[in-house]
């Protein structure tokens, strides 16, 4: 039992400290996030395995952790309150040209990050030729580009 009481207490935490790391934090991974998430899940394996290192309280906790996400997501899907909370919903960072710097400051997104989603997805260059940049719920960001006089 004390093992399952583990599980959802980390399966809880972890959710909370994703969450309030933000979308961008999650989209995209470098060498610097990888290092962290390999010792973060070290220090979860401890913290769910504790002095019982046997298959039984393995497969427990492995039992657990995919009852918790099934149980998540179906709750997630029932509720729209629920994942309006989790996801967020996407956030407009650019309109008409115009940065929007409260939201890019809470999204933690700066305006290169902007700029290389434009360069990337629609080959734009500068900021006065996106209508809109859209930071999406899985953390990327999409760039809706002006119309042209040629368009």
């Amino acid at each position: 039992m004390e093992s399952v009481i583990r599980a959802v207490v980390v399966y809880v935490a972890l959710m909370i400290m994703f969450n309030v790391a933000g979308k961008r934090s999650m989209s995209e991974t470098n060498t610097f996030d990888f290092v962290v998430l390999l010792i973060i899940s070290e220090a979860v394996q401890n913290a769910l395995i504790g002095e019982d290192l046997s298959l039984t309280n393995a497969l427990l906790i492995v039992m657990t952790l995919l009852g918790l996400m099934v149980g998540m997501s179906v709750w997630r899907y029932r509720s729209s309150k629920l994942e309006k909370l989790l996801s967020g919903g996407p956030l407009i960072l650019v309109r008409d040209g115009n940065l929007m710097e409260d939201r890019m400051r809470m999204a933690r997104v700066d305006l290169p990050d902007i700029l290389l989603a434009a360069r990337s997805s629609q080959g734009l260059e500068r900021l006065e030729q996106i209508k809109y940049a859209v930071l999406e719920e899985g953390g990327s960001i999409s760039i809706i580009a002006k119309q042209t006089e040629e368009s």
